[in-house]
């Protein structure tokens, strides 16, 4: 089981379906905690804390 680098907290899998003109990837690995958001690329999750996209208070992203 994968916790957050940051804060060993839960991180909850999202997929995004539609992600043409977007800059989000298709998925990530999420602390609702740290409103961070870790890459998952080529079905690997990236756990660096310098890779990770901050949230907005919405949990979308900037």
């Amino acid at each position: 089981m994968l916790v957050c680098p940051v804060c060993k907290g839960p991180l909850e899998d999202r997929r995004h379906a539609d992600t043409a003109g977007k800059a989000l990837p298709a998925r990530e690995l999420v602390c609702p905690a740290d409103r961070l958001a870790f890459p998952v690329r080529d079905g690997i999750p990236v756990m660096l804390a310098s890779e990770a996209r901050v949230l907005d208070a919405e949990g979308d992203g900037a």
